[in-house]
């Protein structure tokens, strides 16, 4: 099963026999400082900076948010989604909690872009998957429900399929929802990790869709986590994530490992093409 997104020129297939698809993270104000205050003060330098980075490092979708305390978002978010779409031509994933601002960058974004995202919550799938349908885009659906984030597999699972249905009710095929299991902190449960590999196995297996994953939250509060991050998704991608939001800077090298081993990447040409760029230049 293949899920396509579009920029104005190009597509990207998200696709369990292809190339695992870096969806890069850096255009989030959350957590990071710098990136809010250029936001407050209207300064959009820093938003393309980070486009052009990330897309450099091997992203073939750029997530887009604009959520900062103070500013609205209904007005900020479609205009980051024009600076960057005029930067660079690659498919968008539109980030945001509130449904208003969705469908504000979703009528200027180009090309179908994906949104992130719905979830099981009932006020959540009845804000948002309208607007999904309406815009011809596709859509990741987390496993969480009004009862939270479940401890067991197989309850994600059925919280995948619920979004799949009410999504297919509307008219929403299954090649166009991924599904994220979600990941909490193993610092917090050890067996954190576990569930969510378990998760992603099962709903490869029992739903066919494609499968995203957020690696980040998983080392949490622990020392080396970028460690942690790199093994955990390798661990992710053996057992059927094909999507990842990340930072491209730091894990492309890791996800283009992971596909050469994987048997994704023909005679290696990714891989080494990527290590030969990144690669510090000879001494004199």
């Amino acid at each position: 099963m293949q899920t396509i997104l579009k920029s104005n020129k190009g597509e990207v297939r998200i696709d369990p026999n292809g190339p695992i698809i870096m969806i890069g993270e850096k255009i989030n104000p959350t957590g990071n400082k710098k990136l809010a205050a250029a936001l407050k003060e209207g300064q959009l330098d820093l938003v393309r900076e980070l486009a052009v980075l990330q897309v450099d490092a091997g992203a073939q979708v750029l997530d887009v948010n604009a959520g900062v305390a103070g500013l609205d978002e209904v007005a900020l978010l479609p205009e980051l989604v024009k600076v960057v779409s005029s930067q660079l031509d690659v498919p968008l994933c539109i980030d945001s909690g509130n449904p208003k601002a969705l469908a504000a960058a979703l009528a200027v974004a180009p090309g179908k872009p994906l949104v992130n995202s719905v979830n099981g919550e009932e006020s959540r799938l009845q804000a948002v998957l309208p607007i999904v349908k309406d815009r011809g885009a596709a859509v990741i659906g987390l496993t969480m429900d009004d009862q939270g984030i479940p401890a067991d597999p197989q309850v994600r699972l059925s919280i995948a399929g619920k979004i799949l249905e009410r999504a297919a009710k509307l008219g929403i095929p299954p090649e166009d929802v991924v599904i994220d299991t979600l990941v909490l902190s193993v610092g917090a449960d050890q067996k954190a990790a576990v569930v969510t590999l378990k998760a992603i196995e099962l709903v490869r297996r029992e739903l066919g869709v494609n499968v995203n994953l957020g690696a980040s939250n998983v080392s949490f509060g622990l020392p080396e986590r970028h460690t942690v991050n790199q093994a955990f998704l390798a661990l992710a991608f053996g057992v059927g994530a094909d999507c990842v939001i990340t930072d491209p800077i730091k894990l492309a090298g890791t996800v283009l490992a992971c596909d050469l081993l994987l048997g994704r990447d023909r005679y290696g040409k990714r891989y080494i093409l990527h290590t030969r760029k990144s690669a510090p230049p000879a001494k004199p």
